[in-house]
């Protein structure tokens, strides 16, 4: 009793203290939040918070093409996240998320004594899903107090600023999920190939298990430990009463199965792809295409993508294969009995494609055994390998060639071993030439297809779009239509013969020739582009001038600033196939600007409409309302530049009809439909072209080598590009019924006698049908040109000119 008494008076003393020890902390704690909170960054940015969100390019068929990103998202609102994947993510990251205030005091004192009692192997941490949003968005990762202090002040602010909502929003569409994905929705689609309202329970707890270290729970290169966090995830939510005892011991039984995109699902045509990055970045910048959240719908037809890439790669090899063997076997294993595993082993090499890796077993007289990757066994016959000779020299036999062991590239003939049941393969090697391929709407200018060379793994460079050739003969059909503007007809007589051309003092003269060398005296223009007469095209050039030609070229889109030497009447000058395809297309559609485009639409990330392609004109009395009451239909104005007369157009086109059924492309002409074009060959044969169309699609093909040389002195654009177009056009076409090429107003088909360009009469054995413009028929008389102009055949005998006039320096 004495001792009590004793103390009494100290009570107040210690209750000073107290007080003053609380004064104090609250100082201190005043202190920390005013020196730690006087900087922190402005927590209301949260409100106007737009993410990388990653580009999408998608195909006509509504298949991806390909994704744009540096932070691979797709944003999506809480109110579209199922209730089962926030719940995951709760129990997985914060399961007291509803009931705090931004710091959960009761789950650090758990995870201090969890952590410290051992009780579980697996650290348990503390830091909510509002601490970690606002280290996401505002601070950075460095591990220190201050960090934590400033974490902890932000997420009080930040509870009290945004809803529940809004903050788990923020974070689902942040977090990183692994595999360069961000957010929930791309994981979903990144790991299962799901929207996230098709997850089932053990796929959403997996991803909710990803955000505490997304590598080390990546189940391909650490399934148990991915597997352990899963089902861990899923007891939480058992235990949370997110699920039932039932439904967790089901999902914790499942494996975790990963599905990756099906290839029916993606269009993985990469040419094409990477020319749509092109365009998007020349729009809207590197920020706003690897982070806009843009999505471009393309003009791709997959289908026709397909048959060009392997039309153009047949091509290749067609050419290819004509001068022999010029590589090595891949690799050279051991042909026993694990040659299926040595062959597995096997580097692929680049550019292979639809090739396979096979390795000789056996070798003989006729055929060779071969072995293939999947076990399977093949057969190589002698005529699917004959073609590769060394230094000319044709193999006498198969075993000449293939030896046991060594690895080849092969590609399967279709059909099966006579002596056998065992699939013909041929051998294959890589070409070195290259080319391109384009087709597109000659109306719209929508691409449909495009492909840059062999393969893109090989090479990056679109030999479509890039690649600045000489056009060669290609180019001479805007020789001719200047001509056209300029009073001749395709019945007009022109000079077939030699000549040489003075260039000045001290220059050499310039002695064109034909391709084979020979003349053909006066015959119509015609004969002229359907044969690709140099010799004429080239008086045609002086005649109307150059400059003139330069314009034309210009205004086709051809070349902008072509010099005005006669050289580049024949090709000389240097293009892309996209523009010779984009100025070809005015032939077809009456004399439009076309301006070629591989996008439709674009829209922004919020679904707005921020580019289209040839936006459509105004269109009065149209309507998706409108009923039809025999009223007149709506007439659509067509913005489309007009570039030249509907009527010189529909007579290239004719004469380039002529190409295809008389000239220099007729391997083309049994194809079953209507198709004009016109071959190109440069000098030394170091640039082959065709470009052929039907009144609906145009398509363009270039092949040569990257570093011009000679491709052999019998390659042509007809016998290198035209089995290209041939074989895109029968496949693409298939199923397409045949149309004829559209006859504008003003023109006047007459029958001509084809080699004098006049009426035709009754015993005239050759004969065509030509075009001509209303009021420039042909008479009874040939009209011939000379360096005076066009005139009667009659008039220039009479004068003792003969046929042979001049024209400038031309003999």
């Amino acid at each position: 009793m004495e001792s009590r008494l004793k103390t009494l008076p100290m009570l107040p003393a210690l209750l000073s203290l107290a007080m003053v020890a609380l004064i104090g902390g609250a100082a201190i704690v005043a202190a920390l939040l005013y020196y730690f909170g006087r900087d922190l960054p402005d927590y209301h940015a949260l409100a106007n918070y737009e993410p990388p969100i990653v580009t999408r390019a998608y195909a006509s068929d509504g298949r991806l093409l390909a994704e744009f990103a540096t932070e691979k998202r797709v944003y999506v609102p809480i109110a579209t996240v199922p209730p089962l994947v926030i719940h995951a993510f709760i129990s997985a990251e914060d399961k007291n998320f509803y009931t705090h205030s931004g710091i959960d005091a009761f789950g650090i004192i758990r995870a201090v004594f969890i952590n410290l009692s051992h009780t579980s192997k697996r650290k348990v941490g503390a830091s909510t899903i509002t601490q970690q949003v606002a280290k996401n968005f505002l601070l950075t990762n460095e591990v220190s107090y201050a960090r934590k202090i400033k974490e902890a002040i932000l997420s009080f602010r930040i509870e009290k600023a945004y809803t529940k909502e809004q903050i788990l929003q923020l974070y689902l569409n942040e977090i990183f999920m692994g595999a360069g994905t961000y957010g929930v929705a791309a994981a979903a689609l990144e790991y299962f190939n799901k929207p996230l309202d098709e997850l089932t329970l053990e796929e959403a707890a997996y991803l909710a298990a990803l955000p505490k270290g997304p590598n080390n729970y990546n189940p391909e290169k650490h399934y148990a430990a991915a597997l352990a966090r899963r089902n861990w995830v899923i007891s939480q939510m058992v235990d949370n009463g997110y699920a039932t005892r039932a439904e967790g011991d089901a999902a914790v039984g499942k494996p975790i199965t990963i599905v990756k995109r099906d290839s029916d699902q993606y269009a993985n045509y990469p040419y094409f792809a990477e020319e749509v990055r092109r365009r998007l970045m020349e729009l809207y910048g590197e920020k706003g295409l690897y982070e806009g959240g843009l999505i471009a719908q393309t003009t791709l037809v997959p289908q026709y993508q397909k048959i060009a890439e392997k039309a153009l790669r047949n091509g290749l090899i067609g050419y290819d294969v004509r001068y022999g063997l010029h590589s090595a076997p891949v690799a050279h294993i051991d042909a026993g009995d694990t040659w299926a595993e040595a062959l597995g082993k096997v580097e692929h090499p680049a550019g292979m494609g639809d090739f396979d890796l096979a390795v000789v077993l056996e070798s003989g007289d006729k055929r060779a055994v071969i072995g293939l990757i999947d076990g399977k066994k093949g057969v190589i016959s002698y005529d699917k390998m004959k073609w590769a000779r060394k230094k000319g020299v044709t193999p006498a036999k198969v075993s000449d060639l293939l030896k046991e062991g060594d690895v080849w590239l092969v590609e399967a003939a279709g059909e099966k071993d006579k002596d056998g049941d065992r699939a013909v393969y041929w051998l294959r090697q890589i070409p070195r030439v290259q080319g391109g391929i384009l087709a597109m709407d000659p109306h719209t200018g929508r691409v449909f297809a495009a492909a840059g060379g062999f393969s893109y793994e090989m090479s990056e460079f679109n030999r479509a779009t890039q690649a600045i050739r000489q056009p060669g003969s290609a180019f001479k059909p805007f020789v001719y239509l200047t001509a056209l503007e300029q009073g001749f007809t395709p019945a007009t007589l022109v000079l077939d013969a030699p000549f040489v051309f003075d260039q000045g003092p001290g220059l050499q003269r310039w002695k064109p020739k034909n391709y084979h060398g020979d003349f053909e005296g006066p015959v119509p223009m015609r004969i002229g582009i359907e044969k690709s007469r140099n010799l004429m095209t080239i008086r045609l050039a002086s005649y109307v001038g150059m400059d003139k030609i330069s314009d034309t070229a210009k205004r086709f889109g051809i070349i902008d600033a072509m010099p005005p030497l006669l050289s580049m009447a024949v090709g000389a000058g240097e293009t892309t196939l996209l523009r010779m395809v984009a100025g070809y297309s005015s032939f077809v559609n009456g004399g439009k600007k076309v301006l070629p485009t591989m996008i439709d639409r674009i829209q922004d990330r919020n679904g707005k409409t921020i580019y289209g392609h040839g936006q459509s004109p105004a269109c009065p009395g149209c309507g998706p309302l409108i009923a039809w009451n025999g009223q007149p239909v709506p007439d659509v104005a067509d913005n489309r530049e007009q570039i030249a007369d509907p009527r010189n157009m529909y007579q290239i086109e004719s004469m380039l009809e002529g190409v295809v059924q008389r000239g220099t492309a007729t391997l083309i002409k049994d194809i079953g439909r209507p198709i004009a074009g016109k071959t190109g060959t440069t000098n030394d044969s170091k640039d082959t072209w065709f470009i052929g169309f039907t009144p609906d699609i145009i398509v363009g093909v270039y092949i040569g080598f990257d570093e011009p040389r000679t491709m052999g002195s019998r390659e042509t654009g007809a016998t290198v590009a035209v089995p290209v177009v041939r074989e895109f056009m029968e496949k693409a076409l298939r199923d397409v019924p045949p149309s004829p090429f559209r006859v504008p107003e003003g023109i006047r088909l007459v029958q001509i006698n084809q080699l004098t360009g006049t009426r035709a009469k009754p015993g005239d054995e050759k004969t065509i049908l030509e075009a001509f413009v209303e009021g420039n028929e042909p008479g009874d008389e040939p009209m011939m040109f000379t360096g005076h102009g066009i005139t009667p055949v009659s008039d220039l005998t009479n004068a003792g000119e003969g046929v042979d006039t001049g024209l400038g320096g031309l003999y």
